[in-house]
């Protein structure tokens, strides 16, 4: 990741061409590259913050992630031609592989000189600074990029930086968690609103001034875990519902319809910002596809009528505050957990959760196409495995043939799903658990950064290669600091 001072960066998702038996998952059949569409992209992703280091090489300045995770100017900087000419390099060297990049501008960090001036996504001037920023984008890697999204997962990030406190810039208040500063119960709908607002005020710019010229498309991407009644009753019934609402439709419900989800406007009161009738004009329908990046399912239990005590590590503490929705989820029901646990305490393997998932999001946003950005498998026990048990990831292949079959069926129910991208290409820096996770598909060496293909990707290899399909990359240019005082 090249970056400096004052723009954001660019995130790449790289997309990898990539059957054994499948045993232990739900969806144990075969499945093929010919059962999805003509056209379909296949990918495996990346992030530049999580995989690229060189964190103050040609340029770049410290982003907010690497204070933090180093921790116990101007407005409209001037371009960084060093972090052009890298991605201009990768960009050209994919094409020339066949490769299609899919670039997210915008994956959880942002320059910390941003955070000290303005205090981040918590005031109005962000959207300015991240418009400015997806312009030199669109003006370097346009004629090449033809699929865009402007931010991952801001839902996501609402929740991990400004309610539970665990990202930058580490905002929070109880029960959710123990910051310095910070308020759980507003501050996400704040960081929310301007987040919303820029994807909007990027995308105007790039339909009026880019779109009819390169051809592309440009949306936004969440994170979606399908949920279920953790009993069989309506308030639970409700309470799934509810914390769908209250995760993607978020996010998508102002992008399509230009209004917050009916239930969060109920339940949220005037805490919910309020978008302006020009503001509104500008979110609705800003959005050309949907990404979604879907790792599992969750229990949801209710809590308006009924107490709520989170007694696991897969639940998350607040279900009796209005920011939740009045609802806690979790991943295990009388000591039984949902679906086969992973590497990641809130992630289960629940096959049929992706097709009901694609389900939901072609029900609520009709004609809407769609992208399974993100889909992956973390392995148990990483940091006690040795690396021939890492690279022999049969369970990661049993996950991608299971959640692939789950997808497949959905596309044949008539969801306009154009592609799925597994997380990750390679193991990386995952966030605030650090290098302990491994969900890619080559083993990185941290001693020599020797990278080895798993099991995992001579199977993707395989499958992509068995049929005649276009290969895709994913590619997040996340804060590749473009630009610098």
């Amino acid at each position: 990741m090249k970056s400096t001072n004052n723009s954001f960066n660019c995130l790449f998702l790289v997309c990898l061409l990539l059957l054994v038996s499948v045993n232990s998952f739900e969806e144990q059949q075969i499945v093929k590259r010919s059962e999805f569409p003509d056209g379909f992209l296949f990918g495996a992703t990346t992030s530049a913050y999580q995989i690229e280091g060189a964190f103050l090489e040609d340029g770049k300045g410290l982003s907010n992630w690497d204070v933090f995770s180093h921790t116990k100017g101007g407005r409209f900087g001037k371009l960084n031609f060093a972090g052009i000419i890298f991605y201009n390099k990768l960009i050209d060297s994919l094409s020339l592989k066949g490769i299609t990049p899919f670039m997210t501008l915008n994956h959880h960090d942002h320059p910390q000189e941003l955070e000290e001036k303005y205090g981040g996504w918590l005031n109005p001037l962000m959207q300015e600074e991240f418009t400015y920023f997806a312009q030199i984008c669109f003006e370097s890697f346009g004629d090449r990029v033809k699929y865009w999204t402007t931010i991952n997962e801001p839902n996501m990030f609402a929740e991990m930086a400004y309610v539970r406190g665990v990202y930058p810039p580490a905002h929070c208040s109880r029960p959710f968690g123990n910051c310095s500063v910070g308020n759980s119960d507003t501050e996400p709908l704040i960081a929310m609103h301007n987040i919303l607002l820029a994807h909007a005020k990027a995308a105007k710019l790039y339909r009026e001034r880019f779109q009819s010229k390169h051809g592309g498309l440009i949306g936004i991407v969440v994170h979606a875990f399908m949920y279920k009644p953790l009993r069989n009753d309506d308030f639970d019934r409700d309470a799934a519902n509810r914390a769908l609402v209250f995760t993607a439709a978020w996010v998508f419900d102002p992008l399509v319809y230009g209004y917050y989800p009916r239930e969060m406007r109920q339940y949220l009161g005037s805490s919910l910002p309020r978008f302006t009738s020009d503001e509104r004009k500008l979110i609705k329908d800003s959005i050309d596809f949907i990404g979604v990046n879907h790792y599992g399912t969750l229990y949801a239990k209710d809590c308006i009528y009924s107490s709520c005590v989170c007694s696991n590590s897969s639940c998350i503490a607040g279900g009796d505050h209005p920011i939740h929705g009045y609802l806690i989820t979790l991943g295990e029901k009388d000591g039984v957990p949902i679906g086969e646990p992973t590497g990641m305490p809130r992630f289960f393997v629940v096959p049929r959760g992706m097709e009901e998932i694609v389900d939901y999001m072609k029900k609520r946003y009709p004609n809407k196409p769609m992208f399974v950005t993100e889909n992956g498998y973390s392995s148990l026990n990483p940091t006690t495995a040795q690396a021939a048990e890492l690279q022999h990831d049969i369970k990661r292949v049993e996950f991608h043939k299971s959640y692939l079959a789950s997808l497949a069926r959905a596309i044949r129910k008539g969801a306009d799903v154009r592609g799925y991208f597994i997380w990750s290409l390679m193991d990386n820096f995952e966030w605030a658990s650090g290098y302990e996770l491994k969900f890619g598909l080559y083993y990185v060496d941290r001693s020599t950064l020797n990278r080895v293909p798993k099991l995992s990707a001579k199977w993707y290899r395989d499958f992509l290669t068995g049929e005649k399909t276009s290969n895709a990359i994913s590619f997040k240019h996340t804060q590749a600091q473009l630009s610098h005082k």
